[in-house]
Order: structure tokens, then sequence, then C-alpha cells
């Protein structure tokens, strides 16, 4: 019998499927159980190593597996933020659960096409179980529904075309979309790409501890009015990316039914913390929305790439995108089967049900409760002592797991604190036990700390104020001096 590999490469055999597999895992394993002991942001500076990588030829023939990991996992992996370490407090922390990584490896393996229903059906139903559990972990009604979405950029999107599709029809000049100055980017981004333009966007002020003005929302949508536009969307946040700060999503939630305005609440940092209870009062009124955007892969500490859509009323969702051709099955009713197709762009997805599903059944939701009651507690904790450190101003305490804060002393200028918390954090990073990032609000640049991979525990912690507590001492004695 002839020997079919040799004719077919890209068909191994059961052996040697086997063994390529267990040489990967062996090393998965050993680079996760480094984790603690990398730097937490690796050698970036790599400009030279991707000119050389970027002369690479199209690979011809065969390369041993172990020759292409070796590179990768020693060298190119390293270059890197160490974004799954319990030092990457940094942006906002994902974190990658190993059993998500399991879950992907079998999606892929088994590589089943879940764009309709039909091809798929009960993979889907676990995929659209987990939505459900999402929408009633943020005390959404029965008739939400959703889509798994590759982030909360799509998820926002999703959201503002189905408002669209819903409140304005073919009035699309018209439409005013209402969002505050530190909502996230992908916002504003989202609403050109919906078709609506810069100049049908408000940007609405905020408060001193950087929440969205309601007064001010409420202004601006009289004035536009006024003018005969159409406001028809607003975008609060439940969390910030800059200071983590909470908008009064109730309050904004009673003036949007009040004027007939669709309530999104971008949730990608955020709403996940609604699953614990003593947190549930800083989030008052996520219940309300008419769409939440969510980010698994922030707060529930799935691998990059797994967003969701929440919207209350799911016709609306599926409306804004039900499309067909005589080539695919015909849809199946939105009342009871999940149609991903019919709820988002994509026709081509990967699978991302199993990666959500498999961890959540596995570890149970109430692991993931106690990862965020833990990352909350761990950034009170920290700030609180970062808080006390000489020449150190709070700009936002940790409504949830960040605080964001800036050096000063008597005498300086903005730009001098600016030079001098920029400095500072540098010095901390390149201690190489923590990453943490900054940002610049109304012309002040904070150092911040987002306290968000569940490795992160205590002693990371610990390490953590210690240095910020090394360098701030330091460049204080540089002002004295």
């Amino acid at each position: 019998m002839p020997d079919l590999q040799a004719h077919y490469p890209l068909e191994p055999s059961a052996s040697d499927m086997q063994a390529m597999g267990q040489d990967i895992l062996t090393r998965i394993v050993e680079h996760l159980d480094q984790l603690s002991q990398m730097p937490s942001c690796g050698d970036i500076e790599a400009q030279a190593l991707c000119s050389e990588l970027g002369k690479e030829p199209t690979p011809d023939g065969e390369t041993p597996l172990k020759e292409v990991l070796d590179p990768l996992f020693s060298d190119w992996i390293p270059r890197s933020f160490t974004t799954p370490g319990p030092g990457y407090l940094g942006f906002i922390p994902g974190g990658g659960v190993f059993t998500s990584a399991l879950a992907d490896f079998i999606a892929t393996a088994t590589n089943r096409y879940t764009g309709v229903w039909k091809a798929a059906p009960v993979l889907l139903q676990l995929e659209s179980n987990v939505l459900r559990w999402f929408a009633e972990w943020m005390g959404m009604p029965s008739t939400t529904r959703g889509l798994l979405t590759t982030g909360g950029s799509q998820a926002n999107f999703g959201a503002i075309v189905s408002a669209r599709e819903s409140l304005l029809g073919e009035a699309l000049r018209d439409g005013v979309l209402y969002t505050s100055s530190q909502t996230h980017l992908c916002v504003r981004k989202s609403a050109r790409l919906a078709g609506i333009l810069p100049d049908r966007v408000r940007v609405v002020g905020v408060d001193a501890k950087y929440r969205m003005r309601v007064d001010e929302l409420a202004e601006t949508i009289q004035a536009d009015r006024a003018e005969g536009l159409k406001p028809f969307f607003v975008a609060s946040s439940a969390g910030t990316t800059n200071t983590g700060s909470i908008d009064p999503i109730s309050d904004i939630a009673d003036l949007c039914t009040k004027e007939g305005l669709w309530h999104h609440v971008d949730g990608a940092y955020g709403a996940f913390f609604y699953l614990c209870p003593d947190l549930q009062p800083r989030l008052a009124g996520l219940p309300r929305a008419d769409s939440i955007a969510l980010d698994p892969h922030k707060s529930l500490f799935l691998p990059y790439g797994t967003g969701a859509l929440l919207v209350r009323d799911g016709k609306v969702l599926r409306a804004a995108h039900a499309a067909t051709a005589e080539y695919l099955p015909e849809p199946q009713g939105h009342e009871e089967f999940y149609e991903p197709s019919q709820y988002g762009p994509e026709l081509s997805r990967d699978y991302r049900g199993l990666r959500a599903w498999l961890p959540l059944k596995v570890h149970g939701v109430s692991a993931f409760r106690a990862a965020l009651i833990e990352k909350h507690e761990l950034a009170v904790s920290a700030a609180k002592r970062v808080a006390a450190l000489p020449g150190v101003v709070m700009d936002a305490d940790p409504q949830l797991s960040l605080f964001a804060f800036h050096l000063s002393w008597t005498g300086s200028d903005q730009a001098a604190e600016n030079a001098s918390t920029q400095q500072m954090l540098e010095r901390v990073n390149a201690r190489g036990r923590v990453m943490i990032t900054g940002c610049s609000v109304a012309g002040q640049f904070m150092a911040r700390v987002c306290v968000l991979c569940f490795r992160t525990h205590a002693e990371s912690m610990d390490r953590c104020v210690e240095d910020i507590a090394t360098e701030v001492a330091a460049a204080m004695a540089e002002k004295v001096a």
C-alpha cells in the first residue's frame, strides 16, 4: 500500500500529529509556567529584526517543526508586552485562560462552520447559551439577543448600526450621536463606519471625576433638536480606559427614555464587574440599557479577539443585519435558534462560542466572580498605598480595578509634572517586574495601573507599589535637589 503521507503532506499521520501536538503543548506549558519570571515588557525595540524578517522568502520546501518553533518561543514571542503575565498592569489587561486555549484548539482542529444555524446547530446552541448567560448576568430581559464578536469595537459598531436602522431609517444625515470626551475611540470610529459622520457626533464634557455630564448632554440634545436634527444615540461608559470612571448610567437612561434615544453602554472594560454584588451599585442602571458592548477578553480573562454585543430587543438587532442568498440554508426563526449571520456582518467566522462556553463550564461562573472581586480589592489596596506617597496626586481612585495618578511638588507646573510622571513611569517599567501605562486628560499626563489579569495576585501588587515608591522617591529627590 503506498505511503499516502508522502503524497499528501497536509495530512500527517496520527502518530505525527500526536508528536507535533505534544511538542507544542510542552512549549506552551513551559512558557506559561515561566510568566512570573519574564519581564513584563519584552524587548520591543525590534526594528532591525523586523526588517530582516521582512525579507523572508516564500518557503518552497518543508522545514522541520522544531526549527520553526525554536525562534518563535525563544526570541519572537518574548519581544512583546507580556500581556498574560501577573505584572502586566497596562492598558486594560487580558489574560487568556488556558481552558480557552484548549477550546480554540478543539474549535480550529475540528473546523466546523458556524455562520448559519443549520451547518452546526448544537455548536451554535452552546454559543447561544453563553450569550443568554451574559444577558442574565447584566439583568437584561428574555427578549435580549446578541452576538459574539471579535471585540468591543465590533460590538459598538453593531449597536450603532442597529440603532441607526431602527430610529433613522433613510434619514441618515439627520441623526446625531452623543458620547463623552472619555469614551473609547472605537465609538467615534464605529459611528463613522456606520455612516454617522464626524459633524453629527457630539462629544459631551465630563465632570471632575471624568464622568459624562448629564446636564450638558441634555442641553446639547435640545440644541440639536432646535436645529432640525434628530438625536438618536447616546453611548455611555461602564469604566473608561483612561481613568476607569463610570458614567451616571441611571441618569443617562432616564434622559434617553424621556427623549426617545437609544442608550448604549460601552461595558467592554467594566460591565462584567456587575457579577460582583458589592459593585453592582456603581453600575446602577446597566440593566436598563438598550444595548451593551462587552469584552470577555478583558474582564472574563478570555483570549484576545472575544467580544460580545447584547441588544435588549433582539428583533431590532436581527432586522438590522438579516440577509440571505439562494445558496444558503433558509434562516431559522429568531425566537428560538441563534443564527450568527443574521445578527452581525460576518458570514464566515471563527467559532468563538467554545472559547467562552468551555471555561465557564469547567470552572463555573463563581471562579470568575471571585477573580473579579480579588482584582478590585488589589486595586483598592494598591491605590491607598500609592496615594500615601509624598508627591503623588491621585487623579482617579479605583471604581473597579483601575486608578490613575501624577506627580506634583511645590511650585511645579503642568509641563514639569507631565515630564516627571512620564519619566517615573518609564523607570518603573525598566525595572521589569511590572508594566504600567499612561494617558493624557485635559493636558495632564497620568500614570495608570489597571489590575485585570487573573494571574495578578497580592505579591505582584506589592512589587508594583514597591517599584512605584522607589521611582517616585527618586523623582522627588531630584526636584528637591
